[in-house]
């Protein structure tokens, strides 16, 4: 997924409020951005970090700025949280996850019951796979990216629900899109959220595939590039 236009250079001062940042632009100006990620961001941020930003120049828009990738020294990381299903399609589309090629359609944000699962693939219709898209960016211990990054209920429910349709002989996927580079496995956070951890093991256990896949994360794109072992001792 390539970045419409160039982003902006500065350096993070602090995150607040869930959805603000106070970014120090190049020019010594300091903005208010908008962050699109709803967990701790634990890992991904330190006062001083060089970070990049998008501009959107729209007279409905309160913050023109958006909070895109932080730099830890070591790797940008992918924090804008609405990107990942973006890159996950089109990298199931370029056949880039091996396992989830071989289907004629793919339908984003697919209705179950009173759900939606992020991605549904099928064959005209036929021989369904369900896929869950998660955003990973949280650095545990021994270069584990671990999830989530904080209690997560919704993501527990979404681990039900593809439980649940793996009940019914109906294939379903976990698939999680590393997004930093200085990584080499992924597992749960169950220091953060034991449950997840338990129904992630569940899951697994019922069928549900458990999939990592590790980002490369540059200024220009961030693209889906390699599979990594997932970890769930």
């Amino acid at each position: 997924m390539k970045f419409s236009e160039p982003l902006i250079k500065g350096k993070i001062l602090k995150r607040y409020k869930r959805f603000l940042a106070d970014i120090e632009l190049e020019n010594g100006e300091v903005i208010t951005a908008h962050t699109a990620n709803t967990g701790s961001m634990k890992t991904c941020w330190e006062p001083g970090w060089s970070v990049l930003l998008s501009f959107h120049d729209n007279p409905k828009r309160k913050l023109k700025y958006s909070l895109e990738l932080t730099n830890n020294g070591e790797t940008w990381i992918g924090v804008n949280t609405g990107l990942p299903n973006k890159i996950a399609i089109e990298a199931i589309q370029n056949g880039v996850v091996k396992e989830l090629k071989g289907y004629k359609s793919l339908k984003p944000e697919a209705t179950i019951g009173k759900s939606r699962i992020d991605i549904l693939l099928s064959n005209d219709g036929e021989d369904p796979c369900y896929v869950e898209v998660k955003n990973v960016t949280l650095l545990g211990e021994k270069k584990r990216a671990i999830f989530p990054d904080g209690v997560s209920t919704r993501g527990q429910k979404h681990l039900e629900e593809l439980m649940g349709l793996a009940d019914q002989g109906v294939r379903a996927a976990m698939l999680y899109v590393v997004n930093r580079e200085d990584v080499l496995e992924f597992g749960p956070a169950d220091d953060i959220d034991p449950r997840y951890g338990e129904l992630l093991r569940e899951a697994h256990k019922k069928g549900v595939e458990i999939l990592a896949y590790q980002c490369a994360v540059t200024p220009k794109e961030i693209k889906l590039t390699k599979k990594i072992p997932v970890k769930l001792n």
